[in-house]
């Protein structure tokens, strides 16, 4: 396969801008960067490139056109063989709702159709569309791709998405279940697939990405049909600042008894809640299994709540699956908290999970494998790469015309 096609893969938030460049044959990286504080007062572009950082401030305020113009004309101006390998841009979009299945070619019906679903996603989706608008300025004669979170678990059947509400929210306004980390899990799915010498359309696995975003899917013959998000990513799992399930009729009892208003519950279901909002303490699951064992009680009930709202939804995912060959952690907790995956897989034990405290150990950083004991249910720890299955995607979508284009990048 010919090694000078590269893909420009863009990941716009509310506020930041992840960028990479990077081979999507093999996955490898020329270039990364991010773009972070976007609109505040000291917005800067950091990057990484042979092995060495850097990074520059951006004028007050500064947002997504501006990062990406630092890095079409400063970082990639002296790179002129790296952008002149440039084949396609690939977008990760949130929600795509039910239009899209798979990644496409962005043009103005994309964008409308990505503008349509900013109620779903309202923090995210106008955040990509200015990255696709700022992109298609600054590269008006490369593809643009979109790659959906959601599009993974349109396979999903419509007994796991529809809510018990009345059917007409879901013909008339789409309200359904529409899950995200779609591009994770499917990465996930395929690696587990390789490592367990199954065919994709072969492998069942429950996949739990961990992060401070966290949702879980479980995979019947490589497809999603069932995962722990919903409408919105709110529902599911404890997460970092989210809290996952709750009681609907707590809204009720906010807004009526104690006198909040909507954006008030959305700052405190989406903000302040999840292991924040627990511990009193933090975010970060690594500031926490610190302070627990510097014995913080908050920090330990959060982690506790954490892993226990884990294994439910795992154990609950047997009953969605024939078989499973897999349980799978990713995600920044998922690959790096052997105490989260040892606290859920002692939780399990009723289902036949064990782990084995050296390879649980061991298996962080990037490193892959098995954290399973003999004779026991095969537990995996695979790290994610959203990036390359971006740059895959859109390299199989640029058109056979496109300068450098490689058809062996087709799938």
């Amino acid at each position: 396969m010919s090694s000078t096609c590269q893909v420009l893969v863009l990941n716009c938030g509310s506020s930041s801008l992840k960028f990479a460049v990077l081979d999507p044959h093999d996955g490898t990286v020329a270039l990364s960067g991010l773009g972070e504080a976007l609109g505040e007062d000291e917005p800067r572009v950091s990057w990484k490139q042979n092995g060495e950082r850097h990074t520059k401030p951006l004028p007050k305020a500064a947002r997504h056109t501006e990062a990406i113009r630092v890095l079409v004309e400063e970082i990639l101006s002296g790179q002129s063989v790296l952008r002149d390998q440039l084949i396609a841009i690939g977008h990760r979009v949130v929600h795509g709702g039910e239009k899209f299945s798979h990644s496409v070619l962005v043009d103005d019906a994309v964008i409308q159709s990505i503008h349509d679903c900013i109620a779903l996603a309202p923090l995210h989706n106008p955040a990509h569309l200015a990255g696709i608008e700022a992109a298609r300025a600054a590269f008006p004669t490369l593809p643009q791709v979109a790659v959906f979170d959601t599009a993974f678990h349109q396979s999903m059947p419509r007994h796991a998405y529809i809510y018990a509400l009345p059917y007409a929210l879901y013909q008339d306004h789409g309200i359904r279940r529409y899950g995200m980390h779609g591009t994770s899990h499917r990465f996930v799915t395929e690696r587990a697939a390789s490592l367990l010498n199954l065919a994709v359309n072969e492998v069942n696995i429950i996949s739990a990405h961990l992060g401070n975003g966290a949702s879980i899917t479980a995979v019947h013959n490589g497809r999603s049909v069932d995962t722990s998000m919903g409408l919105t990513p709110l529902e599911g799992l404890v997460m970092g600042t989210r809290s996952g399930d709750v009681d609907p009729g707590l809204l009720m009892h906010l807004g009526s008894r104690m006198d909040y208003g909507l954006k008030q519950i959305n700052d405190l279901l989406n903000k302040k809640s999840g292991l924040l909002g627990i511990s009193g303490l933090s975010n970060d699951c690594r500031a926490l299994e610190q302070a627990a064992a510097d014995g913080h009680e908050g920090a330990r009930l959060a982690l506790h709540i954490f892993c226990y709202r884990l294994a439910k939804y795992i154990g609950s995912y047997h009953a969605v699956l024939p078989q499973v060959d897999a349980l799978v952690f990713t995600g920044g907790i998922g690959e790096n908290s052997a105490l989260v995956r040892e606290s859920v897989l002692r939780q399990l034990q009723g289902l036949g999970y064990g782990v084995d405290p050296a390879k649980n150990t061991a298996t962080r950083f990037g490193t892959e494998g098995p954290i399973s004991s003999a004779q026991s249910a095969v537990t995996l720890v695979i790290p994610t790469n959203e990036e390359w299955v971006i740059a895959r995607d859109a390299a199989a979508l640029v058109p056979p015309t496109t300068p450098n284009h490689d058809p062996s990048t087709r799938e």
